[in-house]
């Protein structure tokens, strides 16, 4: 019998919640400072993730949670890029 893989969980930076990798967004901060929406989640740098919805997306800019967390300013073309990302993924 096979064992069953074992689902990578990742923690949403703005709701806490524990979801499987595959429902989360990464976004990155790279050594130079600069922070970047990581859809692949392969760029290299401190990365945090964001679940897959318009209310995560929406909590973290209220609470300032990815500033927080990745000890960089983020431009508000960031959360824009999330949206997108979030509306692509549920329509």
């Amino acid at each position: 019998m096979p064992v069953p893989k074992k689902v990578p969980l990742r923690k949403c930076a703005a709701t806490g919640e524990m979801k499987p990798k595959k429902e989360m967004i990464r976004i990155v901060r790279s050594k130079e400072g600069e922070v970047s929406v990581d859809p692949t989640g392969k760029k290299s740098g401190r990365g945090i993730y964001v679940s897959k919805t318009k209310e995560a997306v929406e909590a973290a800019k209220k609470k300032n949670v990815l500033a927080r967390q990745l000890s960089a300013d983020i431009p508000p073309s960031i959360y824009d890029e999330l949206l997108d990302l979030v509306m692509k993924g549920s329509s």
